[in-house]
Formats: structure tokens, C-alpha cells, sequence
């Protein structure tokens, strides 16, 4: 693994148009020590580092491990007020690609969700139907969220914009404390600052997740399930939402009358 802190530093500076002295004056270090880190002289301190971390918004590891001259704008995302390296997976043809979470996996995903290796060693598989946008692959574990199948897959589009949450629809939520979960999402961000989720599978209770506690949203975008479904097991399915939704609404009505 080789270390681009030169090429990047040098790379970053100019993307923002400045001079080596203004950017020294940034970071409140000399110009000639801009110099000798871009000519890769000598090697930032931590606390250089730490300051170069903090003025662009980037990683400390992402600056040293990644050739940031090989990406873009695009290939960034800011992510709970910081930027982090985020590039969109394309084929021999340009045609986007779609990362996949794989089951043994999917534990460690809220480690490794903003790790550029981690997600460089994910497989990759191609949807042409897919809108634009990024998009990635979750596999879907109990039954929560009937009738989507324990091993089926959820593919999700990226949402940057916490703005962008419509209630009532599903989405994938990576959390900073339960990891990554499917569920139906009620934006309370303006009252509570929390997300409520939901259970399709009302045997599951509803619960709220602060918002500063969400590292990643994926809008639903399409399922892939691996098994195939018979008909009793569909109607088992149906019945339960049936008696799930009955029950419910039993309970309001004797909550109303008493």
C-alpha cells in the first residue's frame, strides 16, 4: 500500500486554487514546509495531519492510503461533516456497477462503510435497469419485514440528503449502534431530530434512532429474492399480515372504549 500524502496534499491544494503561501497561511504552517511535503521531502507531523484532516473534511487515512488524483468531486460524499472517498463502481463499458454486501459480511458493514479497502474487496454485479445514482446491494436477515424473504437482497439507491426522506417508504438504515436494518421510515427530524422505523411484521415494535446516530440511508430500489416462494407459504404470509393489521386495529378500538 503506498502512501500519497505528497501527491495529495499538492492535488487538494490546487483543486481549491491556492497558492502554496495561502495554504500555509491555512494551516498556519510556512510555505517552504508546503513545499517540501508536496516534494515529498519530509512527512507531516500528526498535528499537520490532523490539520490537513480538519481543512479538507477528508480522513487522516484516506489522505495517505488513497490516490485521490485518480477521483473526482463526484466521488465524495459529506457524511455526518465529513467528506468521505465514495466512487461509483463502473464496468469495461462505463456502465455502473452495483457493490454487494454479502451475509457473513453485513456485521462488520457499519466499520467498514466509509473504509475505501473495505468496500474495493466487495463483489461487484450489473442492474441496466437501475436509475441513475448510487446504488448497493444488502442481504435481508429474520422476518421483520414480510413477505421479503430471510437471504433475499435489498438494493438500495444512496441518499445524501436527509431532506430527500419521504415517510412511508422503505429504506435500508445503517446505524451507529444496531448496524444495518430494512425498515419503513417516518422522518421526525424536524420534531424529535429522529427517524422512526417500522416493521412490516407488526410482531416487531416500531422504535425512533436519532438522527445524529444515522451514518447511511439507502431509498429501496428493488429486491432480489434467492428462494423461491409456494403458494401455502404465500398465504401463510398474507394471513399474517391480515391478523397483524386486525390486531392492531382491535387494540386502538379497546384502548378507545375503555
Amino acid at each position: 500500500m503506498g502512501n500519497f500524502i505528497a501527491t495529495n496534499i499538492k492535488y487538494l491544494r490546487e483543486q481549491k486554487a491556492l497558492s502554496q503561501e495561502a495554504f500555509g497561511d491555512a494551516l498556519q504552517i510556512s510555505r517552504a514546509q508546503v513545499s517540501t511535503f508536496e516534494r515529498n521531502c519530509s512527512a507531516p507531523s500528526i498535528e499537520v495531519l490532523v490539520a490537513l484532516s480538519n481543512y479538507f473534511k477528508i480522513p487522516i487515512d484516506i489522505l495517505i492510503k488513497n490516490d485521490l488524483t485518480k477521483s473526482d468531486h463526484t466521488s465524495f460524499i459529506e457524511l455526518r461533516n465529513r467528506r468521505i472517498l465514495f466512487p461509483i463502481a463502473v464496468d469495461s463499458t462505463n456502465e455502473d456497477l452495483i457493490e454487494v454486501i454479502p451475509v457473513k459480511a453485513s456485521a462488520g458493514y457499519a466499520n467498514g462503510y466509509d473504509d475505501p479497502e473495505y468496500i474495493e474487496q466487495l463483489q461487484n454485479i450489473k442492474l441496466p435497469f437501475l436509475p441513475t445514482g448510487k446504488h448497493r446491494a444488502f442481504p435481508i436477515k429474520g422476518e421483520s419485514m414480510l413477505p421479503m424473504k430471510d437471504g433475499a437482497f435489498v438494493v438500495g439507491k444512496f441518499i445524501e440528503n436527509r431532506d430527500d426522506i419521504i415517510s412511508g417508504k422503505t429504506y435500508i438504515v445503517v446505524t451507529l449502534n444496531d448496524g444495518m436494518v430494512y425498515k419503513r421510515v417516518y422522518n421526525q427530524i424536524a420534531t424529535e431530530h429522529a427517524l422512526k422505523l417500522v416493521s412490516d411484521n407488526h410482531n416487531y415494535q416500531p422504535y425512533t434512532v436519532p438522527i445524529d446516530e444515522v451514518l447511511e440511508l439507502w431509498e429501496f430500489a428493488c429486491s432480489i429474492n434467492l428462494q423461491e416462494y409456494d403458494e401455502s407459504e404465500l398465504k401463510i404470509s398474507s394471513i399474517l399480515t391480515m391478523f397483524n393489521t386486525l390486531g392492531i386495529e382491535l387494540e386502538a378500538l379497546k384502548k378507545e372504549v375503555l
